[in-house]
């Protein structure tokens, strides 16, 4: 039995992306554009594909200390191909880091859906879910930066998204989750770029399973910078960090 997509159709010297000509969007269509297209099926109106070019610039890089970045420099160090390096980068965006739009997202998403099946407002499912994630001892991720106490990027983002029109219940939704929590706990946990990504895709209608995509997608391009970085300009296995190490495993000891 033969494959089956809905993506691009490969004929001989022929190529059609969600129905249009590869030929076609080369040089017409942004590629944020086209990234729009893959996902949804359909090209964006001027809004939505403005929106996802600021999103993929916001994820874009955010210097050496992340885990991706550090891992992309470490393997680079071994003078491995430029593809392997990023690759190796991108294989440590988990959970904990580039996935608290994918968590956030559903959190927002789910959180949209019982407001409406239990006839709340945004105020109030704020607080019900606030409270519930407390007394479960469960972290609300999209919230909170280890670095910044304002991210720009979230700023940058939600201004554009209500200049765009596309903010909407998940937006609100996430702004009152931010004063729900520096209510109950008492300081601020600002909306991190992750949570602000989270609610604005949730508000263009993106299923949350495609939110470690958009910090893919973006970040790509800076593990890129990196690697080709640190193969220019620094030498192979060059000292990164300490290599002293406290050993705290069995004493020494003979064989029985």
């Amino acid at each position: 039995m033969g494959w089956s997509t809905k993506i691009t159709k490969v004929e001989p010297n022929h190529l059609v992306t969600r129905g249009y000509r590869q030929e076609d969007l080369i040089g017409n269509i942004p590629y944020p554009h086209v990234v729009y297209l893959l996902l949804k099926g359909d090209l964006p109106s001027k809004e939505h594909g403005h929106m996802i070019d600021a999103i993929l610039t916001a994820c874009i890089d955010h210097g050496v200390t992340p885990p991706s970045s550090i891992a992309s420099r470490i393997v680079a160090s071994g003078e491995v191909p430029l593809p392997t390096a990023v690759a190796a980068g991108i294989l440590s965006i988990g959970d904990a880091h580039g996935g608290a739009i994918e968590k956030g997202a559903k959190f927002l998403q789910d959180g949209i859906f019982r407001m409406k099946e239990e006839g709340k407002t945004v105020e109030e499912i704020a607080e019900i879910l606030v409270k519930e994630h407390k007394e479960q001892h469960k972290r609300i991720l999209g919230f909170g930066h280890r670095v910044h106490t304002s991210d720009p990027r979230t700023k940058r983002l939600f201004a554009l998204a209500e200049e765009l029109k596309i903010a909407g219940n998940h937006m609100a939704l996430s702004n009152a989750v931010e004063l729900e929590l520096e209510k109950t706990h008492g300081r601020k946990l600002p909306i991190n770029v992750d949570g602000a990504i989270a609610a604005i895709i949730s508000d263009m209608d993106f299923d949350w399973k495609l939110g470690k995509a958009f910090f893919l997608l973006g970040r790509v391009a800076g593990l890129t910078a990196h690697v080709y970085e640190e193969q220019t300009q620094e030498k192979p296995m060059r000292k990164m960090f300490s290599i002293e190490c406290d050993y705290n495993g069995p004493k020494e000891r003979n064989l029985p």
